[in-house]
Order: structure tokens, then sequence, then C-alpha cells
């Protein structure tokens, strides 16, 4: 039988009556789709960074067929170079490959069968013409995202700098979120505010047993009851999902589950569940995260002590395998307790630090700016960034000005980014079904995740993302001696400062009456400066800065008194 090519639609996505044979490549250009063929060999076209799909069936029935047999496919890049990419069980007997080649060319192909007797799926071989990407996904044009030279920050596969504002969404892929009004109302909302990143669980949720039907998708569970095999129809419900994110721009970190199903599961089931994660995901421009709070037992465990160390040893031995097993490299962390490097045995088997840093309102100050500045100073040296603070409203607190200040003591401490969180959508909340209680019989809150994501703090991350992607961010590094006062161990509520040498300089000034000193101003270099509001966004211009004979600049009291950003950039740059 003889390829055809299909066009993609790039129009939003409606539910399907039958999904687990679906034929799909990733929308941000038109891709081409080539369908199984009976030929021993097969031509098929792609585009860079973009997704092509498709299947194999098998003739010879299997009782069990996904722990019976796994399917590999070889790529060979036209530099020689070879990728083995895991394909997935699509449910009977099909399993399917995904795989977006990273430059153009002709690649080659060849499956490799676990059974190799099977002709169907043993031995297939065919080419694969790759032309450029045509279109405006930076994703595409980009390449996926990984961690720059530096191990200080992120970066696309062309070595373009990528700016981590993740938004939290653990339970993004149960049904109480709607595919597809509202999951695609919220993409596009995070979108328009300047959000990148959406960290997202692969359906074994926190905060609730196992099984709890407040974690299934339209089509059931991730596993069946006894974790014999995985339910293909819940994953083909969250390829429309994950598929779309990816599609608009934005990185889907994916969390594999929480911690504690570890234990539950074992290990040899925690790793066909990685496999699948891979095959089905790994060809998207993701991020791994291997598990929420992963050294944190189950909530009614009578064994945590044992638990923990379990699952501490079990996870650094998952972040090898995922290594192992990815074709694409995609950056490795684990979402922590406290920060992802004490989560694991071995700290060299992550590519960067996450850190989980509390829910106290600005008592949580101290804490997230401890984090930051100790995983900075660690070996081995990776980005850091906090990935869970102080959801906005969480216990009725942690409101947006709690928000902007975690940001800026974060970033101009050394982060690679931030993630946000508002309290009401990580659960899900619906109008007609709050989340309601933890295992533990407490309830997080009830604010739906229609009202929590329209909360002021989400807007003005992304207002001060916008301002400090006006620079080149990231050669930013902390400078609190080019400002007095500026925070210190024994006063956290102090400005922060960051900068460029003779370059740039921003510094966050929290609610003080009295406006600091810039110190330390270079006398060769002329620099302009302004106000900036991260609650409106809003710029109020200070003009030429003029520093004393010792270098030092009084800066002048802000409009009004709340927190500002306070800029000095080069007088010779072009004005934004």
């Amino acid at each position: 039988m003889k390829a055809r090519r299909r066009l993609i639609s790039t129009k939003p996505e409606e539910p399907m009556k039958s999904i687990s044979r679906r034929s799909f490549c990733w929308t941000a250009a038109v891709g081409s789709l080539a369908l199984p063929s009976l030929a021993r060999a097969q031509s098929r076209y792609a585009m860079e960074h973009v997704v092509i799909e498709w299947s194999y069936s098998s003739q010879k029935p299997y009782k069990d067929p996904f722990n019976e047999l796994e399917l590999d496919v070889v790529f060979t890049d036209p530099q020689r170079r070879e990728e083995r990419v895991p394909a997935f069980w699509a449910g009977g007997q099909v399993w399917r490959v995904r795989y977006a080649p990273r430059s153009t060319g002709r690649y080659s192909y060849r499956t490799i069968c676990s059974d190799a007797s099977n002709q169907e799926l043993h031995g297939r071989s065919g080419s694969l013409d790759v032309s450029p990407y045509q279109g405006k996904n930076p994703l595409c044009l980009h390449g996926p995202v990984r961690v720059a030279t530096d191990r200080r920050h992120f970066e696309h596969a062309d070595g373009t700098p990528f700016f981590w504002l993740g938004d939290t969404w653990w339970m993004g892929l149960c049904k109480r979120l709607r595919w597809p009004d509202d999951f695609q109302l919220l993409a596009a909302d995070r979108l328009s505010k300047g959000f990148t990143v959406v960290q997202i669980v692969a359906g074994l949720y926190p905060d609730m047993p196992q099984f709890d039907p407040r974690g299934a998708n339209e089509a059931g569970y991730p596993w069946e009851s006894n974790y014999a095999r995985i339910n293909p129809g819940y994953f083909d419900m969250a390829d429309l999902r994950v598929q779309y994110l990816a599609d608009r721009g934005l990185v889907p970190c994916v969390v594999g589950c929480w911690g504690y199903f570890l234990p539950i599961m074992g290990m040899e089931k925690m790793k066909q569940h990685w496999r699948n994660l891979v095959a089905r995901w790994g060809a998207y421009p993701v991020i791994w995260c291997l598990a929420g709070e992963g050294s944190m037992p189950y909530y009614l465990s009578s064994t945590k002590q044992q638990d923990a160390a379990l699952q501490k040893r079990g996870w650094t031995e998952i972040a090898k395998y995922v290594h192992r097993i990815d074709p694409f490299h995609h950056p490795v962390t684990i979402h922590p307790s406290d920060a992802a490097r004490n989560t694991v045995e071995d700290p060299s088997v992550l590519d960067f630090d996450m850190l989980q840093t509390g829910h106290g309102d600005r008592t949580s100050i101290p804490n997230t700016v401890n984090l930051v500045t100790g995983s900075l100073s660690r070996a081995p040296e990776m980005p850091v960034l906090v990935g869970e603070v102080c959801y906005e409203g969480i216990v009725e607190a942690s409101r947006q000005e709690v928000q902007r200040f975690m940001f800026w003591a974060s970033l101009l401490s050394g982060a690679a980014g931030h993630t946000y969180g508002a309290n009401g959508i990580w659960q899900v909340n619906t109008r007609e079904q709050p989340f309601g209680p933890s295992p533990h019989g407490r309830s997080w809150g009830d604010t739906p995740w229609d009202i929590a994501y329209q909360l002021p703090g989400s807007q003005q991350l992304g207002f001060v993302k916008a301002l400090l992607t006006r620079y080149p961010w990231w050669r930013l590094e902390p400078h609190p001696e080019w400002m007095e006062p500026h925070w210190s161990k024994e006063n956290y509520l102090q400005p922060y400062c960051a900068g460029i040498p003779r370059e740039l300089r921003i510094a966050f000034l929290p609610s003080t009456w009295d406006p600091p000193k810039i110190k330390q101003l270079e006398n060769s270099i002329s620099y302009h400066a302004f106000y900036f509001n991260p609650a409106s966004g809003k710029q109020h211009d200070l003009g030429k800065v003029t520093p004393d004979a010792n270098g030092i600049w009084q800066a002048p009291n802000a409009p009004i008194f709340q927190d500002w950003v306070l800029v000095l950039e080069k007088s010779d740059r072009p004005q934004p």
C-alpha cells in the first residue's frame, strides 16, 4: 500500500468517538503522516523538530501484548548517528512510534522487536526525508529545551535562551478540566500572559488514593486496577492535551506520578510507566520530572521512614533508566519536598534542581532565598528554579504581592526561572465539584479553577517576565553589594539586586519607605534609570543617573508606597 500524505488542521480539535488508532502530527506546522504499509521498505517525509507518527500491526496474536513484547525503532541521521526510539503499545496488536528529527536530510530507520520471529514488527525498514520547519512555533523554530553550557539557565537546541515561567496544572489531564473547552481556555490565557511551561502529572496524582474517581479522564485511569497493564485509551485522551500544549509553544513539564506510587506499583511497573511516557511524549519538546514530592511517603502510610528511603533509592534508579531510554535527552529533574538534590541518592542523575519552598505567605521568603542560594553553591552545578511556592490564594493568603516577591527574590538570586501556582487550578476545583479533602482529611481550598486562573498574580508575573526579557537576562548575576540596604540573613525583606557589569542593574525594592543607594557605579558608563511598577507593568522614567565622586547614586522616592523594580541600563542601549 502506497504511503498517503495528509494535511493536519490547526483548528482546535473536537473530542473523537474513536481515538485508539488516531493518527496525529504535531500541528505547529503542516507535517506528513505515513500510514502502515505491508511493504518491507517505506519512504516517509517530515519536518525538522516536528513529530511524525506511524503504526505497526502484528498478525501474530499476543495474549498480553503490553507485557509480552517491546518494539523499538532505530533512526540513523545524515551524520550516521543512531537514536533508538521506544514504540508504545496502542491497544490490541498495534504499536505506534513517534519521532521528531533534529536536522534536515535523509534518515533511515529499522525496527527491533523483542520477538525477532515476528516479520510484521521486526526488521522493518525505511527512509525519512526531512525538510526545514516553516512555521512560527518557537519550539520548532529553535528546537526543544535543554540545559545551557553554562549550567545556569535553559536554552533551545539552537542556543536561543529559554525563559522558564511555569504554571502548575498538576491534575490537568483529568476530565474535570474538560477537553477541549476548559483546557484550551486555560492554555490560551497562560500564553497571553507569557507563560512558557506547564507542570502536569501523568495521571497518578497527589492528594488522593489510587484509582480515586477524581483522577480519571474520559477513558478512565492510566492503569488497570491491578497495574497489570496501561490503559491506552487514557493516554490517547492525554495525548490530545499534551500535544495541544506543545502545538501552542508551551513546554509540558511531565511529572511521571506522585512519589508515593513507587512503593505501591514497584520498580518494574514504574519502569513500564516511564517507557510508555517516553514513547508517547518523548518526541515532543517536553521536560521530564520523575515524580512529585519524590521521597514523601503516602499520607496514611504506617512505614513512612522505610518508604522514604525506598523512594529516594528508587527514584535514583528510575532517573538512570529514563536517561538510558530517552533518545531525545530531555532535561530530567524531580519535584521535591525541599530540593531535588535531596530527593535522590546521586544528584548527578538530575539535569536541574527544582525546589519546593513553602506555602506560608511572607514567612516562606527566607526558606525560598536560602534554598535558591544554597543550591547554586552546591555541586554538581546545575540550573535552579522554584517549582512550587505559595500558591496564590492558598489558606486565604499568598496574594499577588507575595507572588511578585517570590519571583524577584528567586530570579535576582540566580534562579533560572520560576513556577507560579494558583490554588484551585492545580487540583482542578469546579463550581459543581470542589476537589474536597486529601487522604489526611483536610482540604486545601475550594476556589474554582475558572476563578483561580484570573487571580492577578499570574498576569503580574507576565509583566515582570516581559521586563526581564527585554535584556540578556541569562547573563544576570546576583550583586547585593551594589545597593544599600540589601537583603541579608538578618533581614530578607530588604532589596534584591542583580545585573551585568557595565551594562545593566535591576533591583527589586519591597515596600521600603526610603529608597536605596546604588553603589559601585562605573566612572566610564552613563546609565539611564526608571521605576517599573510590577503590579501594573507601567514604567516611570527617572532620566540620567548622576553618581557622586564615589560612584554612589541616591534613588529618588517611588511614585507611590509599594514594591517597585528599579532599572539602570547603559544609556546607549536602545530604549524599549
